[in-house]
């Protein structure tokens, strides 16, 4: 008995460096969370396109929706170990749900493993052109004063726009009311027209409605300026640091051979090192990770930093979806 248990666990050591030098060997589906046409299905797709010329495969786009991305989880968390069904996700589908949902049948952080950490694209506070407001300090000053008289829009529980609202209460202790809209396509839409007052949006959303003079931007929530729109200035930079991006990454099911972790770690990387695939990054308004950034490990940890800063945030609001 003891003979076979450590023949079995030979062979399972073993298995992994042996299948990783043969793959792949046939198509690899990527589960996407969202519909077809979405930021997500866009990078999904431009990404997967580029990885599967690196690896000799074709990259085949499993667009799973509902549920705010869990049903798509479930399924990549339930799906053979092999490097043959991966998953891409975001803040929202792989942070944020793990405090929202109270009954997932899955744990975020041990049941998937992190391969690459992938572009994000950071928010923008944007008004409409009506609100007084010139900078954020005045913005949030106008809030203050008008608490139960501004709206703001956001795309449901959960969305980035619901995620950059609570992240800007908490940050400046201003307050709108709340808006759900079944996307942000519409949310924008009566943004521009002063039916709601105010929205913390993904920028590849915002920014073209603000270059165009239909709406006001404030502040970008990152780090640094955005490259895709230098001018507009940081949260911090007002006074109220706020770093809120809606990042993407790429996950396989627990189980997966870490020597498969790395070729599609290393297919990643090689992606968003092509110019081409940078310059159609930068242009979607996403700042691109550093090889360094996208590492299994640096992503992992980067994950579990998100997922503690979130949890605090939602559950002190009282977000939750039993």
């Amino acid at each position: 008995m003891l003979r076979r248990t450590l023949l079995a666990g030979l062979g399972s050591a073993l298995a992994g460096p042996a299948l990783a030098e043969t793959y792949p060997s046939r198509p690899i589906t990527l589960v996407v969370p969202f519909a077809a046409g979405g930021p997500t299905d866009l990078m999904a797709r431009i990404i997967g396109e580029r990885m599967g010329k690196e690896l000799g495969q074709q990259f085949i786009i499993d667009n799973t929706t509902g549920a705010a991305g869990t049903i798509a989880v479930g399924k990549a968390v339930r799906a053979a170990p092999d490097g043959y069904t991966i998953s891409i996700g975001h803040l929202g589908t792989h942070v944020a749900n793990g405090t929202i949902y109270k009954n997932l049948s899955y744990d975020l952080l041990t049941d998937l493993l992190p391969i690459a950490r992938l572009p994000s694209n950071p928010m923008l506070v944007v008004s409409a052109n009506a609100v007084p407001a010139q900078n954020l300090k005045e913005l949030v000053d106008y809030l203050k004063a008008n608490p139960d008289k501004v709206s703001g829009g956001t795309a449901g529980i959960g969305s980035a726009s619901h995620l950059g609202a609570l992240a800007f209460f908490a940050a400046t202790g201003a307050r709108y009311q709340l808006v759900p809209y079944r996307g942000t396509g519409p949310a924008v839409q009566d943004l521009i027209a002063n039916q709601i007052q105010v929205m913390v949006d993904q920028s590849s959303n915002s920014l073209p409605h603000v270059r165009a003079g239909k709406i006001r931007a404030y502040a970008v929530t990152a780090k640094d300026r955005s490259a895709a729109a230098p001018e507009i200035p940081t949260a911090a930079e007002a006074g109220y640091p706020m770093e809120v991006a809606i990042w993407h990454g790429l996950w396989a099911p627990k189980g997966t051979p870490a020597a498969i972790v790395e070729k599609l770690n290393a297919a990643a990387v090689a992606t968003l090192q092509d110019p081409a695939i940078r310059s159609r990054m930068e242009d979607l308004g996403q700042d691109v990770p550093t090889p360094t950034e996208m590492a299994p490990a640096a992503f992992a940890a980067f994950q579990r930093a998100e997922y503690a800063k979130w949890q605090k945030i939602l559950s002190d609001a009282n977000v939750k979806v039993e």
